[in-house]
C-alpha cells in the first residue's frame, strides 16, 4: 500500500506549438494518472518538462515531490532527448516510475535495444545500421525505421521495400545511420504484449493480436503512424486488437510470455512495459522493440490488457508505484 502522505509530481513533456495526436496524447495520460492518484488519496501536481533543464530543476526543487510519475515521451518533440527526464531526476535523487535512466536510454534507441537483446539471447529481427556492406536478399523485405522515435513517428508502409528493389539500395546509401536503420520486415502476425509489475514476479497481461483487415495482397501490414493516429485513414480503420485467440495458439503464447519475462529481466524493467513482436512464417516470435513507458490512455494496449484481465486501473497504478526503485517498502 502507498502512504497517502506522499507527494507526487506528474511529469510530462512540454508540447510543441502545433502538436500532432501522438504528441498531444500525453495530456490524456496526465488526466488519467491525476484521477488515479486522486482516488488513491495521493497529493499531486503536474509539471511540464522542457529542454530548459535549469527551469525543470528549480520547479522540482520547489515542489519537493516524494516521487515523480514520469510521462515524458519526448523532449522538444524529439525521442533522442527522452533520457533527459530520468537523468535529471537521478541527479536530484528523486524516485520515479517506469524505466530507469539506463533502461530508457537502452530501449529508446532501437538499435542499442537490439544489441542488448542479442546479448541476452532474446530473438529479434535482422537489422543493418551502416556497418559493412548491406546485401539484401531478393526473397525478403526490409523496413527503414527511425532509431529514436516512439509512437510510430516516421513509420508507414512507404518504409517497406522488397530486397530486389533498387530503390532500397539507393535509399540505404543516403541514410544517416545516427537517425535511421534497416530491419528485416517480418510479414507475419503481430502481438503487442503488456507486462505489469507484481509479486513475486511481473505479470504478463492477456495477449492481444493486431489484426489487419481488408489489406490488399502485397500491402505491407505496418503498425505505423497512420494505423495509430490518423483517424480518417484506411490503416486506422482497418487495424484492430483482439484477445480472442484460438486454442491452437497456446504453445506460441507460452513462448511469447517467456520472452516478455526475459525482456523484463534483461533490461531491468520497473513498473510496466510493452513488448512488440512479429512471428515469422516458421512460427518463431521476434521482438521488434521494448517500450518501458508505454502509452496508458484508455484504448491503448496497456489499458485494454488491464481491462481484459479484470485489473482496475487504480490497482495497476498502485503496482507501478510500489515498483519504483528507492520508494519500495515506504
Amino acid at each position: 500500500m502507498m502512504e497517502k502522505s506522499l507527494k507526487a509530481v506528474i511529469l510530462y513533456n512540454e508540447l510543441s506549438a502545433n502538436p500532432g495526436p501522438d504528441e498531444a496524447d500525453v495530456l490524456d495520460q496526465v488526466k488519467l494518472i491525476a484521477n488515479m492518484l486522486e482516488q488513491l488519496g495521493i497529493k499531486h501536481q503536474t509539471l511540464e518538462f522542457s529542454l530548459n533543464l535549469q527551469k525543470n530543476k528549480e520547479a522540482l526543487e520547489q515542489l519537493k515531490p516524494d516521487f515523480v510519475f514520469n510521462l515524458v515521451e519526448s523532449v522538444n518533440n524529439s525521442g533522442n532527448l527522452i533520457f533527459l527526464a530520468p537523468a535529471l531526476l537521478n541527479s536530484m535523487n528523486i524516485p520515479y516510475t517506469g524505466g530507469s535512466l539506463e533502461t530508457i536510454f537502452l530501449t529508446s534507441s532501437k538499435t542499442l535495444c537490439k544489441h542488448k537483446m542479442k546479448e541476452a539471447g532474446i530473438p529479434t529481427a535482422y537489422w543493418y545500421e551502416g556497418k559493412g556492406e548491406f546485401i539484401p536478399e531478393k526473397g525478403k523485405q526490409y523496413i527503414i525505421k527511425p532509431i529514436w522515435e516512439d509512437g510510430s513517428l516516421g513509420l508507414d508502409e512507404d518504409s517497406v521495400y522488397y530486397g530486389g528493389d533498387s530503390e532500397l539500395i539507393n535509399r540505404v546509401k543516403k541514410l544517416n545511420f545516427n537517425i535511421h536503420f534497416v530491419e528485416e520486415y517480418i510479414d507475419g502476425r503481430e502481438f503487442n504484449i503488456s507486462i505489469l509489475a507484481g509479486k513475486p514476479k511481473p505479470q504478463v497481461l492477456p495477449i492481444p493480436e493486431m489484426i489487419f483487415h481488408n489489406y490488399a495482397e502485397g500491402k505491407p501490414r505496418v503498425m505505423g503512424y497512420k494505423a495509430k493516429w490518423t483517424e480518417d485513414s484506411f490503416e486506422y480503420n482497418n487495424t484492430t486488437r483482439t484477445f480472442d485467440l484460438p486454442e491452437s495458439d497456446k504453445p506460441l503464447l507460452e513462448k511469447l510470455r517467456k520472452i516478455c519475462l526475459d525482456c523484463w529481466e534483461a533490461f531491468n524493467v520497473n513498473g510496466y512495459s510493452r513488448v512488440d513482436f512479429r512471428v515469422d512464417p516458421n512460427g518463431n516470435p521476434l521482438v521488434l522493440e521494448l517500450n518501458v513507458n508505454p502509452c496508458i490512455t484508455p484504448g491503448s494496449g496497456f489499458y485494454a490488457a488491464c481491462e481484459q484481465t479484470g485489473i482496475h486501473f487504480s490497482d495497476a497504478v498502485v503496482r507501478i508505484l510500489n515498483d519504483i526503485p528507492n520508494l519500495k517498502n515506504q
